[in-house]
């Protein structure tokens, strides 16, 4: 299992070209790679340079070139937190990309596509569990769901567990206790959720909690319980038949807005209305204002 250590300035790469056993470099794509040994384990040291998408394409090199089951960015970095001091060693546990802003079409720091804006880093232990020759567990090792996993899942909420939401399409599954704070890949701390409801926890201040015997609670930002049963509907409902006589139907399926469509419609209702003077009604203008 090799590892990528990324580096953006020489300055930041010399010292551990220095200590590589067995080193050999190698040019591919227009950048140096050094590969070698750190440790008695297998390394490709990649020098990007500085910048967002030089990072990006020296990690796609190293992925499709070296096929690395990890990549370390290391350097001399700048920032801001309680407790930290000039030369101490910080050791990320997420990361959030500061300049991110795709306003208003999403929250800002929020990456189009993935519903938040946090994105946890690897951790170096898994216990994996399995059931049926399948794993079910995957513990601290990665945030990302599993196949099996996700079947059971979705066997299990049979559709966004959020009270009274019926639908069934565009699931996401959420971190209860989010990865990078200590939370683990396994079917207990994990929940269906619409992409709706999914923002909703992440960037509305929506909280869950598990409760003791398994049920989960829906909390408000402003701290208000939201009722975990809608009224005459099981959770979730899953059939539109369980729907109350008299609610309205909803043909929304959980997806985004079409900004743009209705922006559209918009302007073309817009051309077609009829310009009638303050303080005139249609009905006096339609008489010719006799």
């Amino acid at each position: 299992m090799t590892t990528a250590i990324l580096s953006a300035l020489p300055e930041e790469q010399s010292s551990l070209v220095e200590h590589l056993s067995h080193a050999q470099r190698v040019m591919h794509a227009g950048r140096a790679f050094w590969l070698g040994e750190l440790q008695e384990h297998p390394v490709v040291l990649a020098l990007s340079g500085i910048g967002k998408v030089a990072a990006a394409t020296t990690a796609t090199a190293l992925i499709e070139r070296f096929s690395v089951a990890r990549i370390i960015f290391t350097g001399v970095a700048g920032g801001l937190g309680d407790g930290v001091n000039v030369g101490d060693v910080v050791v990320a546990q997420d990361y959030l990309q500061h300049d991110m802003d795709a306003s208003p079409l999403f929250p800002r720091w929020e990456v189009p596509g993935y519903a938040h804006s946090r994105f946890a880093c690897d951790a170096a232990v898994v216990h994996l569990y399995e059931q049926d020759g399948e794993p079910m567990n995957v513990g601290r090792k990665t945030r990302t769901i599993s196949a099996p996993l996700r079947r059971l899942l979705t066997a299990r909420d049979k559709g966004c567990r959020f009270p009274g939401c019926c639908n069934k399409r565009y699931i996401d599954f959420h971190h209860i206790k989010h990865w990078a704070n200590g939370g683990e890949t396994k079917p207990s701390n994990l929940v269906s959720l619409c992409r709706f409801h999914h923002r909703a926890v992440h960037e509305g201040g929506m909280k869950v909690q598990i409760l003791n015997d398994g049920a989960l609670r829906f909390i408000r930002a402003d701290g208000d319980d939201i009722d975990n049963i809608a009224p005459g509907c099981s959770q979730p409902p899953g059939d539109p038949s369980q729907v109350p006589k008299g609610s309205p139907p909803s043909a929304w399926k959980g997806d985004r807005m079409d900004y743009g469509l209705a922006i559209d419609v918009l302007l073309q209702k817009s051309k077609g209305a009829k310009s009638v003077p303050a303080g005139t009604s249609d009905l006096a203008q339609d008489r010719g204002q006799d």
